[in-house]
């Protein structure tokens, strides 16, 4: 949408962005009003956060769903939407089973099913390696489709816009074992800081348990809740990353595909690719295996853009995801819609000296633990929601919790602040300090706090 979280109101992974914010205009929605065919595949916007999963208004041709019979050798879609072992296969049909028979009795008896059931348990481990095609997947499967479609659009003679969105290298790690092969479990570098750092602010940390929701995690990890650690042994962490790389590795030749398809209709060096991550993710580094954090290892994401009459090259100039909708707007030499947050990053792509802004924001929310917001409710706390706003500039990345759900659109006083984290990535680029609260940073934290207040009050007035 190339605006933030307080601008499309989704903090979460369950709310419908078109519930809260009417007004919200997508990129590839704006790009049917200037012409253009849209269409996408694969994971593009959360599921649960779109419109029966693809929000239809973003696209002027249907969207490219998998049959059961565009998976390889037959194997149809895979168990659990990830895994292909017969084993899984035959658990996710006895699933199935016992899921209508329960609503079938349910229904009879006209009762309600058990609420109190867990379902954040996963019904399968961490990685999977086969012997397959790459289409015995969905990311594969997805390639294929975009393929297909791409060498259709090109022969008509309107421009057009393809997402395709690839799943990997989110959990579970699965890939075929080709991709595996291509790396070594005893060369798998583990992260090399995995304790917490020094002056925490406890809540900064991963509390969602995504990886301790797979079945095989247990008897890997020492996890104690009350100190936020996983302790995974490091026989396991090694297998994680080998999957993670072989993950990469897998979506990497999915990608090759697509631009070898291009290259072969002789589009390849007339279309504007940009290739990009929705997050990071911490193999192990603060001891966290997830992403929900405003860490570096979740905030820097992947960004590569290409496009006609640019030649190669990399920059440190801070970006943001904001920046993609403009980006390509001005790329395409289209009008930019008044209500876009971000900047056009072509100015970087010209020279990789320049820079079009001084800092990136992420922000993520997170709760206080109950014990400490009684003693806080004292203090005039309502709510024990914190929303954490972080900025990285190329030297230090200061994170402001803010409480009573603070967002940008409320004003700012002193008294939101619960707690302050600030990091010198020059000194300390494994954030094993936070020196917020040290006298020798006290300068450089001011005039950072008053960055990032700044940024809050410009989005407190800008609505």
């Amino acid at each position: 949408t190339g605006t933030r979280p307080d601008v499309t109101k989704i903090w979460d992974l369950k709310t419908k962005m078109r519930q809260a914010n009417p007004a919200t205009l997508t990129l590839p929605e704006y790009l049917i009003t200037q012409g253009y065919a849209t269409v996408g595949v694969g994971k593009i916007y959360h599921p649960s956060c779109a419109d029966k999963k693809f929000d239809a208004a973003s696209w002027s041709i249907p969207y490219l769903v998998p049959e059961e019979s565009d998976y390889a050798n037959g194997l149809g879609a895979p168990a659990f939407k990830s895994y292909q072992s017969p084993e899984l296969k035959k658990a996710a049909e006895d699933a199935a089973e016992a899921k209508a028979n329960k609503k079938n009795k349910k229904n009879e008896e006209g009762g309600r099913e058990d609420e109190t059931e867990s379902s954040k348990n996963k019904p399968g481990p961490t990685t999977e390696c086969l012997d397959l095609p790459d289409a015995a997947y969905e990311d594969g499967v997805s390639a294929i489709l975009a393929k297909k479609e791409i060498i259709e659009l090109t022969q008509k003679n309107k421009p057009f816009f393809m997402a395709v969105g690839f799943h990997k290298p989110h959990l579970p790690f699965v890939a075929p074992k080709k991709y595996w092969d291509m790396y070594k479990r005893e060369d798998m570098p583990m992260a090399e800081f995995q304790e917490h750092a020094k002056n925490e602010v406890f809540l900064a940390y991963e509390t969602s348990g995504e990886l301790r929701s797979y079945s095989d995690i247990a008897e890997y990890t020492t996890f104690s809740k009350d100190q936020l650690r996983a302790g995974l042994k490091p026989e396991k962490q090694k297998e994680l990353i080998q999957g993670y790389y072989a993950a990469i590795s897998y979506v990497d030749a999915q990608v090759g595909m697509l631009l070898n398809t291009l290259d072969s209709l002789g589009t390849l060096n007339n279309t504007i690719i940009v290739l990009w991550g929705d997050h990071g993710w911490h193999l192990g580094d603060h001891d966290i295996w997830g992403k929900h954090t405003n860490f570096e290892q979740a905030t820097r994401a992947p960004l590569i853009i290409a496009a006609p009459g640019f030649k190669a090259g990399t920059t440190t100039s801070m970006s943001e995801h904001v920046d993609i909708f403009p980006t390509i707007c001005n790329l395409a030499g289209l009008a930019l819609p008044k209500t876009l947050q971000g900047k056009s990053l072509a100015p970087v792509m010209k020279n990789p000296k320049a820079k079009v802004k001084d800092y990136a924001i992420s922000q993520y929310p997170r709760k206080i633990k109950s014990g400490e917001f009684k003693k806080l409710q004292e203090k005039g706390y309502t709510t024990n929601n914190v929303m954490g706003y972080s900025l990285r500039n190329e030297k230090y990345r200061i994170t402001l919790w803010l409480n009573n759900q603070f967002t940008s659109d409320q004003p700012f006083t002193e008294d939101r602040i619960y707690a302050v984290e600030m990091y010198d990535y020059v000194k300390d680029p494994l954030e094993k300090v936070n020196v917020a609260n040290e006298k020798e940073y006290a300068t450089i934290a001011a005039d950072l706090k008053k960055q990032i207040v700044a940024f809050l009050k410009s989005q407190e007035k800008s609505k």
